[in-house]
């Protein structure tokens, strides 16, 4: 008997090692997941950024609706109908981009070969429609570093934005980022003149910034109103860290041979659509005024 119960002692010992063991083995690749947790925690970009007071402004709407902008207590009027249909494929690009294999769906371009072409009257109003969604948040970016009208359209006050953050690392972003009275719409501002601001939108913080606020904010629509192509190298340069790209182009003012040189530089892209603004002739379909096309998008 006794024999047998040093047998049973050693099992019963073996099998509290074997326990312990396999504790060990699930601790640690419980462990795992937990530091990973850690390093989310700690990227700015994870949470939605919580903004104080200075960071909160009134859009003047007033001013939008004189100038021709969407009025969002007028929900049925021509111009919301308008932008509705703009929209859309923009929309359905995000929603289906891992089927049409689009990067940065999320990440939209509004830019002209020319300026006055209308791309800023454009940003605003796309940013105003698609923020009326349900399940969408809007991010507008004044990209047009030199010539900057976002904030002075909206009757947002100067204020830190893109180029502080870029030029600065101790400056965050939700340092630059303004939330607006429109429930889903925030806005960074252009922020100051800077003689390197080129270089600056091609830098590696921008490269970064790009990719973290595509990757992480799922639900986010960027829109950035870029500097017009022909006149400035940063629109090009912002073309390439988005998934689309919309070009507006001024109905009968707008050489054929200006819109084909900005298409040219647009190749690479993986979307270009095209906008017809200040157009005066009617189109069947729900009175636009504006034609709308792609190029290039296989």
């Amino acid at each position: 008997m006794s024999i047998i119960e040093n047998a049973l002692r050693k099992a019963n010992q073996q099998s509290v090692t074997d326990d312990k063991s396999q504790s060990v083995v699930d601790l640690k690749s419980a462990a795992k997941p937990v530091v990973q947790d850690e390093e989310v925690k700690n990227d700015k970009f994870v949470a939605e950024p919580v903004l104080s007071n200075d960071n909160k402004v009134l859009i003047n709407w007033n001013k939008l609706i004189s100038d021709g902008f969407i009025d969002n207590n007028d929900t049925k009027s021509q111009l919301a109908e308008e932008f509705r249909v703009i929209k859309r494929p923009l929309v359905n690009n995000i929603q289906g981009s891992e089927v049409n294999g689009i990067s940065r769906p999320n990440l939209i371009l509004i830019c002209s070969s020319l300026p006055g072409e209308g791309k800023t009257f454009v940003s605003i109003n796309l940013a105003l429609s698609i923020a009326n969604e349900m399940d969408k948040k809007v991010l507008l970016i004044d990209a047009d570093v030199e010539k900057p009208s976002i904030s002075k359209q909206l009757g947002i006050k100067q204020s830190p934005g893109l180029i502080e953050y870029l030029e600065n690392e101790s400056i965050s972003f939700s340092d630059i980022l303004l939330k607006t009275d429109l429930a889903n719409l925030t806005v960074i501002p252009a922020g100051k003149r800077h003689k390197y601001s080129t270089e600056l939108l091609s830098s590696q913080r921008m490269y970064l910034f790009a990719d973290e606020v595509s990757r992480r904010y799922r639900d986010r629509v960027v829109i950035f109103d870029s500097p017009p192509l022909l006149v400035a190298t940063q629109a090009q340069i912002l073309a390439e860290l988005v998934g689309q790209v919309v070009l507006v182009i001024a109905a009968e003012e707008t050489p054929q041979n200006v819109v084909n040189e900005s298409v040219a530089k647009l190749a690479n892209c993986d979307v270009v659509m095209t906008l017809l603004n200040k157009t005066k002739k009617e189109l069947d379909l729900y009175g636009y005024g504006y034609g709308y096309g792609k190029y290039g998008h296989s």
